[in-house]
């Protein structure tokens, strides 16, 4: 797993209060659709911000990608590689 989808899963399963493998195994079970809402998206890309020293737009794409933990993890995670 990238350190970013570990760091989304992170997020959520503080937010869902549980814990990552448990939210991950989950995740596995059900699939990596998972709607997430935008105030969390919010949280979670101010996290991210901080962590990787990027600038995350909360653009039309990014907000495509909350229908899924792991678009949404490919999606910012695009944007660090291309900030790097």
């Amino acid at each position: 797993m990238s350190d970013v989808m570990s760091a989304i899963i992170d997020a959520l399963a503080v937010h869902f209060k549980e814990p990552a493998r448990d939210l991950e195994a989950r995740l596995a079970a059900e699939g990596h659709e998972f709607p997430i809402d935008s105030i969390f998206i919010a949280e979670i890309l101010t996290d991210i911000e901080a962590k990787y020293q990027i600038k995350v737009s909360a653009n039309a794409e990014v907000a495509r990608s909350a229908r899924s933990v792991l678009t949404f993890a490919h999606t910012v995670h695009c944007i660090i590689t291309e900030s790097s």
